[in-house]
């Protein structure tokens, strides 16, 4: 596996996470429900018939889950056997996935050769995310469509976002700093006293009549009480975290050769889509 654009600490905080938060069936609605939120700028019927395409950083295969039940064959490339275990237990059933333990430079898939690929929340964990955009590419066909969801740094918010992150931050480094057999206990603990009474806070703003779409972890009142542990985790006990503005993303997917590139309306995250159109970067 080549070791030029992966952290081991951060893949193996993973593949701890991805063991303990499986996102088995019991998740199904939950992620069924994030599936059409994160996947509603993909026009699925444009698509050729049989597609075939890439799912960068798959995971537990949550969203292989179902984006596999709409294409031909599907690549789940991920850096943690402990991960692919879990994805592999959890697609079982589905004959047309094909798994790949590697780095995403490194995966075995002939170049300009897949109709569609995606990557949610894992380029921003990796040291270049411009190398690892510039290697999602070199997998697709020209004017192939291409999903991925970017840690924004706020710089769309008001300033009390920004300082809410830079304190989430140091907790951030208390909470890597800790074995990683204590982090989803203590993010479990977070979850239990932040996460919560936030979401639950917003849920009656809501009722009672309040636009509450900017308060603090309001997202958080739309789902379960199990995204919540798993994002706190997610978002608090990785080693390595980038976050960039809409300028720069914009600038790395175009640099990528990335066109018609849409950011995703009324989202707080920044959750893009474009069309592979430049030369193949080797």
């Amino acid at each position: 596996m080549s070791q030029k654009n992966i952290d081991q600490h951060t893949v193996s905080s993973f593949g701890d996470q991805w063991a303990y938060f499986d996102h088995d069936e019991s998740q199904r609605d939950d992620i069924q429900f994030l599936f059409d939120r994160y996947f509603q700028l993909v026009d699925w019927d444009a698509l050729p018939q049989d597609a075939k395409g890439f799912d960068a950083g798959s995971g537990t295969g949550r969203w292989a889950l179902l984006a596999a039940e709409k294409l031909g064959h599907l690549h789940c490339i991920d850096a943690s056997d402990q991960a692919m275990n879990v994805a592999k237990r959890n697609l079982q059933n589905h004959q047309n996935c094909s798994f790949h333990v590697c780095s995403i430079e490194d995966a075995p898939i002939e170049k300009t050769s897949l109709d569609f690929g995606y990557s949610l929340g894992v380029l921003h964990h990796m040291p270049d995310t411009q190398a690892a955009l510039d290697a999602c590419a070199t997998y697709l066909k020209p004017n192939a469509p291409f999903l991925v969801y970017l840690y924004y740094n706020f710089d769309n918010q008001k300033p009390i976002y920004c300082a809410m992150w830079k304190a989430s931050e140091y907790l951030r480094k208390f909470v890597t700093s800790l074995p990683r057999g204590l982090r989803n206990g203590v993010c479990n603990i977070i979850a239990g006293i932040v996460y919560w009474p936030l979401a639950m806070i917003a849920t009656l703003g809501e009722k009672i009549g309040f636009n509450v779409d900017n308060w603090p972890l309001s997202d958080y009142r739309h789902t379960t009480f199990y995204r919540m542990r798993h994002n706190a985790r997610d978002r608090l006990g990785t080693e390595l975290e980038q976050r960039f503005s809409k300028a720069e993303i914009t600038t790395m997917m175009e640099k990528s050769g990335f066109q018609n590139i849409q950011f995703m309306d009324g989202m707080k995250w920044s959750y893009l889509f474009g069309q592979f159109s430049g030369d193949i970067k080797l």
